[in-house]
Parts: structure tokens; sequence; C-alpha cells
């Protein structure tokens, strides 16, 4: 078992090594410029994913309403996967496919900014929602995977492939890019 073990911590190390690169600093600090005009711009950050994604996003978007390091003004965030009677009210009308985008449909405005996360990007219902915010004139972020589907890659404002090869392992990284971003944004809107 300490063999098991020790292999899984030399698989962590090995994919927060491979982000500790320029390119990485660049999209997180990219990232972090994109919420920061939001903001400042007095709108808003929606996050989506789905299942441990979902956690994530709602996980990130509590981080900036309510506090990351620092007592502050809540900065205006919002997860579209906690709200568990619109989810099940949309997909069963109208198909899961539309679970996200519906949502984006009718809360998002121009100038928000949609920040999906998934380690696959396989997911309609996240395709459909970055593509719906596209149309509607958000700043699109996805936090995704180095295995990732990145069709959308060149059609958003930011794609960010995290390292990994497993999905546990992807959100590992993935949930320190996110704390990274949050950490970034409330420095520069102390």
């Amino acid at each position: 078992m300490q063999t098991t073990i020790r292999l899984q911590i030399e698989k962590i190390i090995e994919n927060f090594n491979t982000l500790n690169d320029k390119k990485y600093f660049d999209k997180i600090l990219n990232a972090s410029d994109i919420i920061v005009k939001t903001l400042k711009n007095k709108k808003k950050v929606i996050f989506l994913g789905n299942g441990g994604s979902a956690s994530d996003a709602e996980h990130l978007s509590a981080e900036l309403l309510g506090r990351y390091l620092k007592n502050r003004n809540p900065f205006a965030s919002l997860s579209i996967t906690s709200n568990s009677a619109s989810l099940t009210a949309i997909s069963n009308d109208f198909g899961y496919d539309q679970s996200f985008s519906r949502q984006i449909k009718g809360l998002a405005s121009k100038g928000d900014t949609v920040f999906a996360i998934s380690t696959s990007m396989r997911s309609k219902n996240v395709i459909n929602a970055v593509n719906e915010s596209i149309k509607k004139g958000c700043k699109t972020i996805i936090l995704a995977s180095e295995i990732s589907n990145k069709n959308l890659s060149k059609k958003v404002d930011l794609f960010i492939d995290c390292p990994g090869k497993r999905v546990d392992r992807i959100q590992e990284v993935q949930i320190a890019v996110g704390h990274m971003i949050c950490g970034i944004v409330e420095e520069k809107l102390k």
C-alpha cells in the first residue's frame, strides 16, 4: 500500500511541476485579468461544471462572493450548478443538454464572464453553455485539461488545459489553479 501511495504522490508532484511553467503563469494571470475587468465593469462571473467540476464551480464562486483570504466586499459571482429546481426542471422540459445554456440565456449579460470547468470538455451541456455565452457577448474561460476536447479553445477568450491524465489528478490541479486565480483577483481588487 505504501508503494501505491508513493506512486500517487509522485504523479501529483509531476502534474504540479508541469504547472510550474510560464505558459500556465500567463494563463492564470490572463484569467485573473479577465475576471478583474468584469468585476470592475460591475458585471458578474458565472461558474458551471458537471459532477466534481460542479462542486469546484460552487467552491470558486463562493471564494469570490464570500471571501478567499481577505475580508472585503463581495464580488458578483454565482454558480449555476447549485439550483436543483432549475437544473431538474430545465433538464426535464428541454433536455439535460440545455441545463446550463438556458440558465446562461436567462441570467448572463454582455460583459459577464462565464467560467466553465470540465476535465473532458465533452459534455454537451457545458459546450452548449459556452456557445450561448459567446452569443451573448460574455467573456469565456474554460478550465479543462491536456486530454480534453479542445474544439472550443479558439472560440473562447481563454482555454486553460491543466496537466493530468486521470480525472482526480486533473481536478487537483484545477482547484489549485482556481485558487490562484481567486487570490490574484482578490489582491488586484482590494
